[in-house]
Parts: C-alpha cells; structure tokens; sequence
C-alpha cells in the first residue's frame, strides 16, 4: 500500500479538528497508521492542540518539593500562559495567571522561587496580593505606600468607590498527586484523579508522597514533544538504542501493565541485575508487596510525563513543548527516605544518574532523527507494530480524542499484567 495516496498533499487548519483526517490511525492496532506527520511538524496543529490540548487536560507543571513551604513559588508555562504555583499559609496548593489585575503586567519572573512577606506584588505599580489571590493592596487607590505628605496629587475624589475584594488574581485548577502538580485551564475541570484511573490505587503502597529529590537536570530535545513520549512508551526499539537498558529490562519481561486512565502502562518483570546490581543496588521501600519488590513501572501521563518507578527509585521526566520541533524536558531522580539510609546510598544515586543520563542522549539522538524523518514530502505515515506499539497507538488515540473535542477515560486491560510476547516455560 502506497500511504501516501490515504491523505491529501496539505491540511487545511481546519482540518485538524475533523475525525475524518484520524480514520486511519482510529482503526485497531494490529490494522492501524500511525497519527499523520503534521501533527509533529505543522505550525498551525501545534496552536490546535497548545489550546486543544494543554489547555484542556491536568497538565504536571511541577513537584512539592519546589513549593514546600508557604510562600515557595514557581512560574509554569502552560498552553502559552504563563502561571504561578505557590503554597498557602495553610500548606494548600494554590495556582494563578501570572497577570496583575490592574494594568495586565506580568508579575513574577520565570526563574522567581519565593515571595516576600506572602505577597505577590506587581513590579509596576506595586499592587500586591496574598497567597490565597486577594487583592490586599492598591496603591493609589487605598492602603498606599505613598508618603502621607504626597497622596493629594493622587486624589481619587469623584470616582466610583474602589473594592479591593473585587480584583483577585484570576485563580487556576491545581491539584497534586505522587508528589506531582498538576494544573488545568479549563473552566470547572472533571477532578484530576479522574484523568488519572486507577493509578493512585496502583501504587498505594509506594507512599509517593513521600519520596523527595535528590538529583535534577534538563535535556533539550529538537523535535516534538509527541516523540519524547511515544519513544518511552514503547520498547520496540530499545536493543538497537538501548544496549544497557535492556540488561536491566529484558525484553522478554516486559508485560502491559494498563488500568483506565488518560496514560500508557507498563511493567518489567523481575527486573535484572545488570552488570553492576543495576536497578536493585538501593534497598526497596519496605511496604511493597513481592511483586512490586521485583518490578518497574513504567507510565506515561497524558499529556506530557513519564514516570519510571522502581522499588527504591524513580525517574520522573516532564516535557514542555516549545514550538512543533523543540521540547524542554525536565528530570529528577527521586528516593524514599527509607532507601536513603543505606551505606553507600549516594554512590549509588551517582551510578542512577549516569545511567538515565546515557539513556536520555540516547533518545535525544533518535528521536530527532524521527523528528527530521517526518519532514520528508513522501512520509504520509507508518504501519503500527501490533505487539509493540499498542501504548502509541492508545496515546495517539487519546491526543486525537482532544483535537476533535470528545472527553472520555479509555478502559484497561481485564487482566493486572498482559504478556507482550509468547513466554515458553521451563
């Protein structure tokens, strides 16, 4: 089959939004086409889906430990807004639009991380407001900070009485889980554990709440973010890319490991001890179960996070998409205290971290090939490899969900752990 008699030689913007232009890659997976190649490379999908997407999904933005104590801040982008995260006096999550209610400046700095005295206070005016979003000062109108002898030249005398309880931050969704924010654009969002499935009763016993970092960096990706993720989503490619991953994660153990949810599971099973103890060199968390002691988990979040869980590590990945051909990917290693407290533990976390950097250039390095690949006039699409490729195949189909406007949770697997391949015993 020539593919690239399936599609017409350009999209309208339009287009883009039409279940029509999905045909093919809505058909089963063993029959199915992969997503076509604009939605990596077009300018005009990528403002479709900034807005259809990111604007309209629990996005991670960030994790506790950056806002671990009342008045930590950080500044996120999300769908091409920017928003402030922070933490109450209460220790209560609270997200804003990063936007002062009197002349739109924007108020904190990207790189901002606490504010003083709990006030977030516009650098042009100087309005200030508290953890929770009131407005509590308005300089010029009441409450000033003008030396007393000065406020006749700002009388506001005539004018229409001024409620400051009137001009709050234009407050955000924001909700955590694992450890993970999570923020939402829309107006009145189903809850985010909704978009999650049954996740959180799938890790229970891992206490994520209360792993903490211990190491993280940023990686620069040329290309979309799609691929990041439909690159750790499938293990198709992982001897040829991956030589040392596979000794820790054999291809032979791995197994779906797929709930309902807005995200692609899988699981190695039992994880191998590599060369140098691998994956097994810190001791696993003491609540899990047998099986959990044994195995990896490897979730993608739609739409932009990777969590890789091990008994006694986890390597969480967060992209931000920075136009169709550039992601920023943010890393951190993360550990229980209980794994912590072994001999040796940060020479371990050293080894950690020069593996899942190796991994990371790895992918770095493929994917932009992908990235390049897909720019190519005869590429219309691929064939999905049945076997390989049913996590793409269901994020793809979840991404197309949102672009054409439908808001639906796909179901799991019926059974817990789903062989990927035919297994002899014996």
């Amino acid at each position: 089959m020539d593919y690239k008699d399936l599609y017409p030689e350009t999209f309208k913007p339009e287009d883009f939004l039409k279940e029509e232009t999905y045909r093919y890659t809505r058909a089963g997976v063993e029959s199915a086409l992969t997503i076509i190649p604009e939605a990596y490379t077009s300018e005009e999908f990528y403002r479709l889906e900034q807005k259809r997407v990111f604007g309209n999904s629990w996005v991670l933005v960030g994790i506790k430990d950056m806002v671990a104590k009342p008045g930590d801040v950080f500044v996120a982008d999300v769908a091409g807004q920017s928003i402030i995260v922070t933490r109450n006096k209460e220790g209560e999550l609270r997200a804003f639009y990063n936007v002062c209610r009197h002349r739109g400046v924007m108020m904190l700095d990207s790189d901002c991380t606490h504010v003083r005295g709990s006030r977030i206070r516009c650098p042009y005016h100087s309005w200030a407001y508290d953890l929770n979003g009131e407005c509590i000062g308005t300089p010029l109108f009441e409450d000033s900070d003008i030396p007393e002898d000065m406020r006749g030249v700002f009388d506001m005398g005539g004018v229409d009485k001024f409620q400051k309880e009137d001009y709050p931050l234009f407050g955000v969704s924001v909700d955590s889980w694992g450890g993970m924010i999570f923020v939402h654009l829309g107006k009145d969002p189903a809850p985010l554990l909704e978009q999650l499935g049954d996740l959180p009763q799938r890790f229970e016993n891992y206490r994520l709440d209360e792993w903490t970092v211990v190491r993280e960096r940023e990686f620069i990706f040329k290309s979309n973010y799609k691929l990041v993720g439909e690159n750790y989503m499938e293990y198709y490619h992982l001897p040829w890319v991956h030589p040392e991953l596979i000794k820790v994660s054999r291809m032979e153990d791995h197994y779906r490991w797929q709930g309902p949810g807005l995200y692609t599971g899988m699981t190695t099973w039992p994880i191998s001890a590599g060369d140098d103890g691998g994956w097994l060199g810190l001791p696993p968390v003491s609540t899990l179960s047998d099986i959990n002691r044994e195995s990896a988990r490897f979730i993608w979040l739609f739409p932009n996070a990777a969590l890789s869980v091990m008994p006694n590590h986890i390597f969480l990945m967060m992209t931000k998409p920075d136009g169709p051909d550039r992601t920023v990917e943010q890393t951190w290693l993360l550990c229980h205290p209980e794994s912590l407290e072994a001999d040796g533990a940060q020479e371990e976390i050293d080894q950690l971290v020069e593996f899942w950097t190796l991994v990371n250039q790895q992918d770095i390095d493929i994917v932009e090939k992908v990235q390049a690949g897909l720019k190519m006039n005869p590429y219309r699409g691929g064939r999905m490899c049945y076997h390989f490729e049913e996590p793409v195949h269901r994020i793809q189909n979840i991404l197309i969900d949102k672009m054409v406007g439908l808001e639906r949770i796909p179901d799991g697997d019926a059974v817990e752990q789903q062989p990927m391949f035919n297994r002899t015993e014996g």
